[in-house]
């Protein structure tokens, strides 16, 4: 019983709710018209996050992070350049050890650009400078309506047609419009919100696991675990868990190497890292021929579901050591 007891009392409730939350969308996945609902549930939970985002931030704030080059270049090179020279490595390495659509889906993990809310989501959480990761998920995304079909088109010849502006218009539906009605009712609710700290991390917390749900759920619904062996899966999440960890390593050694603030390193770990597989899907689906989709794809989705429950426990582990720092602070007389 005590042993127990001890185990519960080491486990992250959160990351208990990722695993449930997983569970619920394998076992009654979203189908016909729940599917809707999800997506439009998705769709609201992120426009709400960031609506409250740009209620909380100061605009001085914004500008500083827009403005602060030196972090959104080390993000931009993480995402752009380390990343894919990791697929192009990956690509030469693994040919002839895994289905070429699975190796081909490796490399066009590595060519997409960040997620916004995770990114976004994971660093409120850990105390890190939201305002710098906002601006660089966001910049993220829009650079790669652009950068990733050129890099696939140069690294990846098998990928064809053009592509569509609608992930820009997404961004700007769904990001930049419910943040900028945050910032013209900051007068207003600003105030309010700093006083409710409570309500901006439910819908932090919130919004990951409707992602998560949302993501799953269509994983399951489209058959894409059924393509392969178990084992085939397993080498797959092994070699995106090895990704990412290497990503994570070097992105935390260049922040404390240049001598970024905690904060910084935050924003740099967590935007820097990321995969986007709401943008990754549509875009697969129009570079590569259709029958070969369901495969390519399947790298994205199981890298997807790994850094929401690693950075999950990583945020939590920055957040204590701010809240412990914070409190030390306080101490001293």
């Amino acid at each position: 019983m005590a042993l127990l007891t001890t185990i519960r009392s080491r486990l992250d409730p959160y990351l208990l709710l990722l695993i449930g939350t997983v569970a619920l969308a394998a076992l009654m996945p979203a189908t016909g018209r729940a599917s809707g609902v999800v997506d439009r549930a998705v769709n609201l939970a992120v426009a709400l996050l960031f609506l409250l985002y740009g209620a909380r931030l100061k605009p001085q704030a914004i500008w500083s992070g827009l403005s602060h080059w030196r972090l959104q270049a080390l993000i931009f090179a993480s995402t752009y350049m380390l990343f894919p020279l990791i697929g192009i490595v990956m690509t030469l390495l693994l040919r002839g050890h895994l289905p070429g659509d699975i190796v081909t889906g490796l490399l066009f993990l590595c060519l997409l650009p960040s997620t916004v809310q995770s990114s976004i989501a994971f660093t409120a959480i850990a105390r890190g400078n939201v305002p710098g990761a906002l601006c660089s998920a966001s910049l993220s995304n829009v650079l790669g309506v652009f950068l990733t079909p050129i890099l696939v088109s140069q690294l990846l010849p098998a990928a064809s047609g053009g592509f569509s502006l609608q992930a820009l218009e997404d961004i700007a539906l769904q990001i930049l419009l419910p943040f900028a009605v945050g910032q013209a009712l900051r007068p207003w609710i600003g105030a309010w919100l700093s006083r409710h700290a409570l309500l901006t991390a439910v819908v932090d917390r919130g919004s990951v696991l409707v992602v998560v749900y949302a993501a799953f759920s269509a994983g399951m619904v489209a058959g894409i675990w059924h393509q392969l062996s178990p084992a085939s899966i397993a080498l797959v999440l092994l070699i995106d868990l090895a990704v990412l960890a290497l990503v994570l390593l070097v992105t935390t050694w260049a922040s404390r190497a240049l001598a970024f603030s905690k904060e910084d390193e935050i924003a740099i770990v967590f935007c820097g890292s990321k995969k986007s597989m709401a943008g990754g899907i549509p875009m697969a689906a129009i570079l590569f021929p259709g029958h070969a989709v369901g495969l390519i794809v399947l790298p994205l989705m199981l890298f997807h579901q790994a850094q929401l429950f690693v950075c999950a426990g990583l945020a939590r582990r920055y957040g204590r050591r701010r809240d412990s720092a914070l409190q030390g602070a306080r101490r001293i007389p």
